[in-house]
């Protein structure tokens, strides 16, 4: 790049910067998805077969120690989320990979998380390995109105039990807002698994559309680790999301994760391939140069150096908390997302 060019360059940037922050004083805000990677306590529930690895005397030998590391970690990733524009931290953010309500609370009293005042939603789900999906959010920032599942019923497949799907009702930034938090069947099986994701992204259309019958107004963002890339069928075309957002209807939806998984950048590497299975899906009516009310800046991955192996085999890829069977103390197979909304401060 020349002289001339690179000076060019630098100004555009802090001409964007300048009108996004200084004008109008726009306050931004913003929402995260962590899949938390086999979030368990230590305690065997008899009822619960999925649990058993992780017990003390389980495969991986899952102490009390182990445990609290792995808050520790997790609770160090949280309180980092978003503080490049948002200095409270994320208003909601989606979580997948939890037992079960306790390790949720355990996990909001873990410094340095333990002030920010986080609250819980959770719902137990049928899952075969007792994993659930849940949320947690800041009531300074988010009000909440109402929260409920919709169960993964496959008439085809009538004992097949998998996580429910969870919608998150509330206020952000004084308008009505909807976040609807997924973990989507695995790929399992490789291709013959697809239409399991394929049925699931027709139920969060079915969740969206009717979200949007009763108030088109109503602001949606679709979160989760879908265990699809953006471009499979079942969020190109079931959900049909879509990379262009110059295509995106208002009452469409915009996959603003696309454009990051075209550029190289994913959630997770398996077989150095990356992946983003961890999406994050806006509502068309979040688009738009209006900004008195709210609206979509942008998206990322929260791919930040200390949540990377350092060197060995898997060099480069999310630190996990187990290698095989031994315990490496990281955070998650999975980096979490976020996205960025903003609007004008009265």
């Amino acid at each position: 790049m020349n002289k001339r060019l690179l000076i060019f360059t630098l100004f555009i940037t802090c001409v964007y910067t300048t009108s996004l922050f200084a004008q109008d004083r726009l306050g931004v805000y913003a929402a995260a998805f962590y899949n938390l990677e086999n979030l368990w306590d230590t305690v065997d529930d008899p009822n619960n077969e999925g649990d058993d690895d992780f017990t003390p005397e389980g495969k991986y030998e899952w102490t009390q120690t182990k445990y609290e590391q792995k808050l520790q970690n997790i609770a160090k990733v949280i309180s980092q989320l978003g503080r490049d524009y948002c200095p409270a931290g994320p208003a909601i953010i989606g979580i997948s990979e939890v037992e079960n309500r306790k390790v949720l609370e355990d996990l909001t009293k873990t410094a340095p998380i333990s002030g920010t005042g986080y609250e819980i939603i959770h719902f137990e789900s049928p899952d075969h390995r007792g994993i659930d999906v849940a949320a947690l959010y800041n009531p300074k920032l988010f009000k909440l109105i109402d929260a409920r599942t919709y169960p993964f019923n496959k008439p085809d497949m009538p004992h097949y039990k998998t996580r429910d799907i969870l919608l998150v009702s509330g206020i952000l930034a004084g308008e009505p807002f909807h976040l609807i938090v997924n973990h989507w069947p695995s790929r399992y099986g490789g291709s013959a698994s697809s239409p399991l994701r394929e049925f699931a992204a027709s139920i969060v259309k079915h969740i969206g559309d009717s979200i949007h019958a009763q108030n088109p107004e109503a602001k949606v963002l679709i979160v989760g680790d879908l265990n699809d890339d953006p471009f499979n069928k079942s969020c190109s075309e079931v959900l049909g999301a879509k990379k262009n957002i110059k295509e995106v209807k208002p009452d469409g939806y915009y996959n603003a994760t696309w454009k990051l998984y075209d550029q190289g950048i994913g959630s997770l590497c398996y077989q150095n391939q990356w992946n983003l299975f961890d999406q994050q899906i806006i509502s068309g009516n979040l688009i738009g140069k209006d900004r008195s009310t709210l609206k979509f800046w942008k998206s990322e991955v929260f791919n930040r150096p200390f949540l990377l192996q350092k060197e060995g085999k898997y060099k480069g890829y999310p630190l996990r908390t187990f290698s095989g069977t031994t315990f490496q103390n990281g955070f998650s197979d999975h980096l979490p997302t976020l996205t960025y909304f903003v609007k004008v401060m009265k």
